[in-house]
């Protein structure tokens, strides 16, 4: 077993509940990790063994793309298609965060995690 990490996606989206959020915009941060096989990779050293990081932070910045209320949505979209799309991965976990959250204090982001393994 094996883990990928894509770490740090900068991304700026329109997620939230106030009606200015989704309008003038965020920035973001988003943490993927991937749980899978790298032992066939690390020996054939072919591309189509293994979970392809570019195709992780694409889906990514394609949900993100996507405005929604909570993050927990995004997160949850951006999950179902990493397990659709890629039969590799046994278990994923992410992390959204939105920096400089307009929650009426100095924070510097909010974070929700959310962590899936593959229904068998």
């Amino acid at each position: 077993m094996g883990v990928i990490k894509v770490e740090n996606i900068r991304v700026f989206a329109y997620h939230g509940c106030l009606p200015e959020e989704t309008k003038i915009g965020s920035d973001y941060r988003v943490d993927l990790k991937v749980n899978t096989d790298l032992q066939k990779s690390s020996t054939t050293d072919d591309l189509k063994d293994t979970v392809d990081y570019v195709f992780l932070n694409h889906v990514v910045k394609e949900e993100m793309a996507i405005a929604s209320k909570l993050l927990e949505t995004v997160a949850r979209r951006i999950l179902d298609r990493i397990f659709i799309e890629d039969k590799l991965v046994t278990k994923a976990s992410i992390s959204v965060s939105k920096l400089n959250p307009p929650i009426g204090g100095d924070v510097e982001r909010v974070t929700i995690k959310m962590t899936e393994k593959r229904k068998k």
